[in-house]
């Protein structure tokens, strides 16, 4: 396959689908996976809400490099395909935090959720708005090896 068609594979596993599996570790380097509801933009950045306080988002403070997958878990035994992705992740703040919940409100809105305002995601609320801006995509190869994972651009 090329690489415009791995592509399109990337974007049709992120476009269906509506949690992501977030990889984070503490500072000892202990792992740590959370799935979490995401909006996407591009491709190249992922936004949820959490609270400050779980584990996931205290790992980021301390250490922002995360990975992140995405994948359809109801697939069939072998056909499973996800996207594998390294980004480095943040609590979002100022003019930042503006886009990021617009992109967050609309993707929610879209999927019969309610919507966001920066008033829900800011003290003395109990959530923060969060973004992992990815440095790396890759798949499975469909045609190769069964776990060789190739690099994308989705």
């Amino acid at each position: 396959m090329n690489q415009q068609d791995l592509g399109a594979i990337a974007r049709t596993i992120v476009e269906a689908n509506m949690y992501m599996v977030l990889g984070t570790a503490d500072e000892s380097g202990q792992p740590w996976v959370s799935p979490v509801y995401f909006a996407s933009a591009e491709y190249t950045e992922f936004y949820w809400v959490s609270s400050p306080e779980a584990r996931h988002s205290r790992n980021i403070t301390i250490r922002p490099q995360v990975s992140i997958v995405i994948f359809d878990s109801q697939a069939p035994i072998g056909t499973g395909q996800g996207v594998y992705m390294s980004a480095v992740a943040e609590e979002l703040t100022d003019i930042e935090l503006e886009r990021g919940i617009e992109i967050y409100s609309r993707t929610s809105l879209g999927h019969g959720g309610h919507a966001w305002k920066q008033d829900d995601v800011k003290l003395p609320a109990p959530y923060r708005l969060y973004r992992a801006a990815v440095s790396e995509h890759s798949i499975l190869d469909p045609g190769g090896h069964p776990d060789h994972r190739t690099p994308v651009t989705p």
